[in-house]
């Protein structure tokens, strides 16, 4: 039988070798907020013919003030302008200079957003998130209330859910940086569907957790912990596949306006199923062993025997 709670080290390594990148990133580039957030304009034209490269028409936005405009190419031939905040006369008169220089468009979609829609949107995302944790421990300490320690099943699943959380946030910043991503309300959208599938995960395998401590009384918790992994083992492999090759169709053929939406899901899910059978299931023998105790001991010195 495969020894995975044995190595528990090793997946908790493996997750920090994921997190921290993401943490770095966030720290040093920021969070790419889009207008969403931050406030703005957004359009989206589309072109009859090929669209202009994305250099020249940003070249027209500065010469109307726009230095900080964010153009980028759509599928057919479209384009995606955000900028800062205008209003529809100085809309009107790009539109006027990018139809004499490039050629006639179809103007797909014209709109402002707030700053101050922008910090609610965070707001209210921040107290959902927190009630959800929040809920989460309660439901799993009721739900387990017959086996010993039922708080700590809550906890566990908090601190696998937060994993999910800090992995999405953390490659939506590198992917800030390295592509040019920024996180609008879709983004929170994925992120909260990301933690229904964490939890989801977790439960499955606490549930098998609880069955087996009573039908292997006397067994060693780790072993216990163990065998139930195994056994949720293919059920959540197979289950989250078919959601995978769904999500990866969507990030081929669905289009640029869901790609990033669908790739954040794609990211989270893996990190969930990862953080429900490899952390949380893990974070309960540490937890039951107190394996704290011995992180920062020091080993006792041999002391060499002489004749």
């Amino acid at each position: 039988m495969w020894d995975i709670v044995g190595k528990r080290y090793l997946w908790f390594g493996l997750s920090l070798l994921v997190i921290v990148p993401g943490i770095l990133a966030l720290i040093i580039f920021g969070f790419p907020l889009a207008i969403d957030f931050t406030g703005g304009s957004l359009l989206d034209l589309q072109f009859n013919a090929q669209a202009p490269q994305p250099a020249d028409v940003n070249a027209i936005y500065t010469q109307f003030g726009y230095t900080d405009a964010q153009v980028q190419s759509t599928q057919n031939n479209g384009l995606q302008i955000r900028t800062q905040s205008m209003d529809d006369t100085k809309k009107e008169e790009i539109e006027v200079v990018l139809r004499q220089k490039f050629g006639d468009f179809i103007e797909l979609s014209f709109g402002n957003v707030s700053p101050a829609i922008g910090g609610e949107v965070v707001v209210r995302a921040t107290q959902t998130v927190l009630i959800a944790a929040l809920g989460i421990m309660l439901y799993l300490w009721f739900a387990f209330r017959q086996v010993p320690h039922a708080f700590r099943y809550g906890v566990a699943a908090v601190i696998a859910m937060v994993h999910d959380v800090l992995v999405t946030i953390g490659m939506a910043a590198l992917f800030g940086k390295l592509f040019g991503w920024q996180v609008d309300s879709l983004y929170l959208t994925a992120l909260l569907t990301v933690i229904g599938f964490s939890v989801h995960d977790t439960i499955v395998v606490f549930d098998r957790v609880r069955e087996n401590l009573i039908r292997m009384r006397g067994e060693r918790f780790d072993k216990v912990v163990n065998f139930s992994i195994i056994q949720t083992l293919n059920r959540s492999i197979n289950t989250q596949l078919t959601v995978v090759f769904t999500l990866v169709a969507l990030i081929l053929f669905g289009g640029v306006t869901i790609r990033h939406f669908v790739t954040i899901m794609l990211i989270g899910l893996l990190s969930g199923t990862y953080s429900s059978i490899f952390n949380a299931a893990q974070i309960l023998v540490v937890w039951e062993n107190k394996e704290w105790r011995t992180w920062f001991r020091r080993k006792p010195k041999t002391v060499a025997m002489t004749n």
